[in-house]
């Protein structure tokens, strides 16, 4: 049941870029305009933790609830207009997100052929995987699993875009997976559609690459996109949409009529987004992001071609959460003078009346000044000192923590308020990014009452594409300097990897970004962020986008769920480097 060659190009629209995302944006795809195929990717390290907590208060919890509400919106449409529906929603239960499905159906007097895929949990077979040579190390720490004592309570391979071509090929009309690679959802249908063999690594390259920069959603479309005066419009914000060619090139847009932006730009700040090296590893190809030239072809359109594909690597990434104990934090509002001896006074009393800061295996004190001197308001003379602290024992870190914190409200400092009464705090749920042999992964998809197994497939030895020709960059522009904002010249975008953080800045042309390579190294970045500084740091240039890559190694501590920073999923880091004033040429300032 393959279209395979039927037509030149695949629409794919992506209706969700993260568990919470814009609820009509299912129905906005599919009654916009013209798609093929209709995905969502809704999973994320700590959904799969809030999956787990929700199916433990039901065995037959553990998916996506939001993409069931969208599919009873447009299911019956879907089938109408042939559009395909494939998403991760699955979870840690693509099982019962499919029976969900049925019984949807049956409701809406609908009968869709519905495949599930299996195959990502490894929970159950960790110590069978370890038995057989695999001690999960921690990607970043260098430490086996079993040697940490932690206490795993989930564990799912990153499996790549084959089942869903599979499935897709047998005449599913929605396939459920629980982790897939993010950028699988458009692989597979792309595979499916054209024939493509598993060593077509060009064609899947510019697939994974288009899905890369759909996944999130309208971060591809305007969404945290430095330069918001280039975006027309807030109101309505399109979802991305990629058209992909037979041969791996592709066209990112968004249906007409809706806010948002195309650009260059925006498909830039996406490509960065979350990355590491410029070899971009999937679990069935390796994407060659610094070979891949992006053109404006016309208003909210913007094509991608010339991207390389390299064999995947022998390994698939395997993400386990593991219980890190228990988690707490309060904040409170030092106003006027004396900020630094109002916060020593405070975090003395407070450990002194809990016993003393070894009481918790782990204390964190941030002084965030935002007050000023003669205040024009009451909210501008605030500094905040946020107290967290983390300890396996829930009572300790809990209410007998933050109810310490409100006993001192009045024989304390002057002026002493909170932002927030006391809490229970929650789970601190630790990241444990590891790698496993990929012979170890299968993928079991499921459809009506048809079983198939779709085994990962050995990589052929590695052969490096060709390397990129060096860019000729024009000199660093000589004449008058200033002191400006890093964000007056160059846009950032900043994001999460576990503990890691990664952090692209792009020019808009030669000239800024000869600046930029020359200027932002490594070194200066430590300066420009100083509390970046006590982090390795890795350097990435990526000239045929005019950006760089930096990837900061443990900046985010254990992963969003256990880090200790105010922005735990290093979000507004691009903006902060943006806000830096530094030395630089006149002439590669922009102007508005």
């Amino acid at each position: 049941m393959t279209p395979s060659g039927s037509k030149e190009k695949l629409i794919i629209a992506n209706c969700s870029g993260f568990f919470g995302d814009r609820l009509s944006a299912a129905a906005e795809m599919v009654r916009g305009g013209p798609i093929d195929v209709l995905t969502g990717d809704y999973l994320a390290e700590l959904t799969m933790a809030i999956l787990f907590q929700k199916r433990l208060k039901s065995p037959e919890a553990g998916y996506v609830p939001t993409f069931f509400k969208q599919m009873e919106a447009v299911m019956a449409e879907c089938l109408q207009k042939k559009i395909r529906v494939v998403s991760n929603a699955g979870g840690l239960n693509p099982a019962g997100l499919a029976r969900a499905l049925k019984q949807l159906a049956s409701k809406l007097g609908l009968a869709p052929r519905i495949a599930y895929i299996e195959g990502d949990d490894l929970l159950p077979r960790l110590a069978e995987l370890q038995d057989k040579g695999e001690p999960l190390t921690h990607m970043d720490k260098g430490l086996g699993l079993k040697q940490s004592g932690a206490l795993p309570i989930t564990a799912n391979a990153y499996i790549g875009g084959w089942g869903i071509a599979q499935a897709l090929a047998r005449g599913a009309d929605i396939v459920v997976c629980g982790r897939v690679a993010d950028a699988a959802l458009v692989a597979g249908p792309a595979a499916w559609h054209f024939g493509w063999q598993p060593h077509d690594w060009d064609r899947l390259a510019g697939a994974y690459a288009a899905g890369h920069i759909i996944e999130c959603g309208a971060q591809a479309t305007g969404g945290n996109y430095s330069f918001i005066e280039e975006v027309p419009s807030y109101r309505n914000v399109g979802f991305p949409i990629a058209e992909i060619g037979a041969d791996g090139s592709f066209v990112i847009t968004k249906h007409p009529g809706t806010g948002g932006l195309v650009s260059v730009g925006t498909v830039t700040a996406q490509l960065l987004y979350e990355i590491q090296a410029p070899r971009y590893l999937t679990p069935d190809v390796t994407a060659r992001f610094d070979i891949l030239h992006l053109e404006q072809v016309g208003p909210d359109r913007v094509q991608a071609t010339g991207i390389k594909g390299e064999p995947p690597p022998e390994t698939v990434k395997v993400c386990i959460n593991t219980l890190g104990g228990h988690k707490n934090a309060m904040t409170v509002i030092l106003t006027g003078l004396d900020i630094e001896k109002k916060a020593e006074i405070v975090t003395d009393t407070l450990f002194d009346s809990l016993g003393g800061r070894d009481r918790f295996r782990q204390v964190d004190i941030q002084l965030i000044r935002s007050d000023k001197t003669d205040p024009p308001s009451n909210d501008e003379a605030f500094a905040f000192l946020r107290i967290t602290v983390m300890d396996p024992d829930a009572e300790i870190a809990g209410k007998r923590f933050s109810a310490k914190v409100v006993e001192m409200a009045l024989a304390n400092i002057p002026g002493f308020t909170l932002t927030a009464p006391p809490s229970d705090g929650s789970p601190a749920v630790v990241h444990w990014p590891a790698l496993i042999s990929s012979r170890h992964i299968s993928q079991t998809v499921h459809l009506d009452d048809e079983v198939f197994e779709v085994r990962a497939m050995a990589p052929p030895p590695f052969v490096s594409s060709p390397e990129p020709q060096a860019e000729v960059l024009p000199p660093v522009p000589a004449g008058k300097t200033v002191r400006a904002p890093l964000g007056r010249a160059f846009a950032a975008r900043a994001g999460d990897k576990g503990g890691n953080a990664n952090l692209g800045i792009w020019a808009q042309t030669t000239e800024a970004y000869a600046f930029l390579s020359s200027f932002l190294t490594t070194p200066k970045l430590k300066e420009l962020l100083p509390d970046c500084a006590p982090f390795e740091i890795e350097r990435y240039e990526l000239p045929n986008l005019l950006a760089l890559n930096f990837y900061i190694r443990g900046l985010l501590g254990e992963g969003v769920a256990a880090s200790v920073r105010s922005d735990p999923q290093a979000k507004t880091l691009g903006e902060y480097l943006r806000a830096k004033i530094v030395e630089m040429p006149e002439s590669i300032i922009l102007t508005r």
